[in-house]
């Protein structure tokens, strides 16, 4: 099997992202490298996923687990060589699996030679190449703005004898997008990877590239508002409204040329948008026009309480109002967040509900490894913890940890037959029963369920690229149709532990999805859902 140029292979994709640390060791170190997801692409691609998603695998002192690049056109020997790199490139595309790569371009470590020389002296070449500022009169930091890991988001350097900015840890500095020069770096940097065969990109914290020039006080914001998905009620960052920090208008034109560079290749980039408030709106302005990001991904379904159908409805609706021109790429868990089946209770019949529900919704989706699997939030020990934002808020927030445990492969195997070696974070004990090897071998297990949801978004041009007719709810059940070309599609869900009446739209509907507990289409038209059941069914012409 090859890959083919589609420039719009994205559009309805399934994107399964790897955290490389934690998904398979190849040399007993402990740690997850490039060799590792070479040996398990087959699984991966067994899944039916379009392309993979790997999280950061450059050169990096690993202050932020790699979100910190000190070179970004190398891998770090922690993962392996640029020579594995290309295994991996190759192994994926002869099995018809896309590779996208995680691209931190807001800011760098302080370890990279472009802050090393820009932090020198003021006069160097480099010496704007970073967001610097002097002090206000009495020392004080030039603004308000704060650090997402905790405090203010800037840091006193002696020998500039300025602050530096920095959204993230005090090693992440912010690069400075309003210098050409900086730009013109990065845009190198993505041909690199274009060249080395990468398919597309996720593009960590896209709203984060520019911030404002003046630097100018962000606006408090009230406590009713605070509705962030990572650590709301201990984190001071949840206090502001950031309208200067990120969010700038200047973005849209670096987006323009990072796109234009894709085009060539066929290439697709996802951005992170991370903004509580104004996500999805960013959403659209990110990927209108078709000149700029082919997808976005905001973090409405990466909230801490379970949706409820109304909540649902209202997001699908803000995007058709706010992004109609775009297109949205939906994520239950990722790497900085606790796994959806804890952070929402949910019992593996509301797991396989919302696995179908997210392989129906109009756009795209992101799978995270483990997520097939129904794997919970594991439980790590103070002592066991590595994550600095986990350190730091310990115990009110016990940080990322949890859900960057080592992929379990081998239920018989102490360490899940991750490594040979002591892994960097211990392997969940409750994580060994749903082994892959476990669920291979049980019919009715989530990784069995998740292979078919996926298939059948792909046997269905409808559900992978249509229209639909907007969401709505009925008490517990959501519905909507789904269209393209001739097909049309209803599905209905149950967003509840308990039975649903829900009465089927007008039309001549034919019952599909059985093998995903799809419920026959009634005779009388009344259907009755059993708890967290769907119904999907295909419109006759």
């Amino acid at each position: 099997m090859t890959i083919q140029m589609n420039k719009d292979w994205w559009r309805g994709a399934v994107i399964y992202q790897i955290y490389p640390r934690s998904y398979q060791d190849s040399n007993g170190d402990g740690i997850g490298d490039l060799l590792g997801i070479v040996r398990r692409l087959p699984y991966i691609a067994s899944l039916g996923v379009d392309a993979i998603w790997i999280s950061p695998f450059f050169t990096s002192p690993m202050k932020d687990f790699g979100y910190d690049v000190s070179d970004y056109c190398d891998v770090d020997p922690m993962f392996g060589t640029l020579a594995d790199f290309d295994a991996v490139v190759e192994t994926a595309h002869s099995l018809g699996v896309r590779v996208m790569i995680d691209l931190v371009l807001s800011h760098t470590s302080d370890q990279h030679p472009w802050f090393k020389e820009s932090r020198a002296s003021r006069d160097n070449p480099k010496a704007d190449w970073y967001v610097w500022s002097d002090p206000k009169p009495d020392g004080t930091p030039p603004n308000n703005w704060l650090s997402i890991f905790g405090g203010s988001a800037w840091q006193w350097d002696s020998r500039r004898q300025q602050y530096y900015l920095h959204n993230f840890l005090t090693s992440q500095p912010d690069l400075n997008f309003h210098q050409p020069a900086v730009q013109e770096a990065l845009l190198e940097v993505e041909r690199f990877w274009l060249s080395r065969g990468v398919d597309g990109f996720r593009l960590d914290t896209i709203n984060f590239y520019i911030a404002d020039k003046e630097l100018r006080d962000n606006p408090p914001l009230s406590p009713e508002a605070r509705n962030a998905t990572i650590a709301p009620s201990v984190n001071p960052y949840n206090h502001q409204l950031h309208i200067y920090d990120k969010n700038q208008p200047e973005n849209l034109e670096f987006l323009k040329k990072f796109r234009a560079e894709m085009e060539p290749f066929g290439a697709a980039a996802v951005g992170e948008v991370g903004d509580a408030q104004r996500g999805l709106e960013i959403m659209g302005e990110y990927t209108s026009g078709g000149d700029k990001m082919q997808m976005c991904y905001a973090f409405e379904f990466l909230s801490p309480t379970q949706p409820t159908p109304q909540r649902i409805v209202d997001v699908m609706a803000e995007v058709d109002r706010v992004a109609s021109e775009g297109w949205p790429c939906w994520a239950f868990s990722n790497h900085d967040v606790m796994r959806h089946t804890t952070r929402w209770h949910l019992s593996p019949a509301a797991q396989r509900m919302f696995c179908t529900l997210i392989m129906c919704l109009r756009g795209s989706v992101c799978l995270y490894q483990g997520e097939e699997l129904g794997l919970p939030e594991a439980d790590v020990a103070f002592e066991d913890l590595q994550d600095p934002y986990g350190i730091e808020f310990w115990p009110e927030y016990k940080g990322r940890d949890g859900c960057r445990t080592p992929m379990v492969w081998e239920q018989d195997n102490l360490n899940g037959g991750f490594s040979n070696g002591r892994p960097w974070l211990p392997v969940s004990s409750e994580h060994l029963r749903l082994a892959v090897s476990a669920e291979e071998a049980d019919p009715g297990a989530m990784l069995h369920h998740y292979r078919k949801a996926i298939g059948f978004r792909h046997v269905h041009a409808a559900l992978k690229e249509g229209s639909h007719d907007g969401l709505k709810a009925e008490g517990d059940v959501i519905y909507f149709t789904r269209h393209h070309a001739d097909e049309t599609i209803l599905c209905a869900f149950n967003v509840s532990d308990t039975p649903s009446e829900f009465h089927m739209l007008a039309g001549d509907w034919l019952s599909i999805g059985a093998e995903l507990g799809s419920a026959q289409v009634p005779e009388d038209g009344q259907l009755n859902l059993g708890p967290w059941q769907v119904c999907l069914a295909l419109k006759r012409n």
